[in-house]
């Protein structure tokens, strides 16, 4: 069974989304340097993933469960704009 939960954006991935504007980088940019681990800042550890078009991230609960999420560029955008302000995450396999 696929377990989810939904997470209040916090400043401290706020921070990782300005990172990712600042960089000002297109899609084809950050494909070009897809990796895994492009942006660490407990409990968040991710970055550009060409075959998802998105930042593919961990996010490491105090329970000691490991959940996965998704964002696209827009999606960045969105959050630091204020609009999108929670995250559904999905439990590591």
């Amino acid at each position: 069974m696929e377990v989810k939960m939904d997470l209040v954006i916090d400043d401290k991935f706020k921070k990782i989304c300005k990172s990712i504007i600042d960089e000002n980088k297109a899609e084809s940019e950050w494909a070009e340097i897809e990796s895994g681990d492009m942006f660490q800042d407990d409990p968040y550890n991710g970055g550009y993933d060409a075959d998802e078009e998105a930042f593919c991230f961990s996010y490491y609960h105090p329970n000691g469960n490991e959940y996965w999420f998704q964002i696209t560029i827009k999606e960045v955008n969105q959050i630091l704009g204020g609009t999108l302000k929670i995250l559904t995450l999905t439990e590591a396999d």
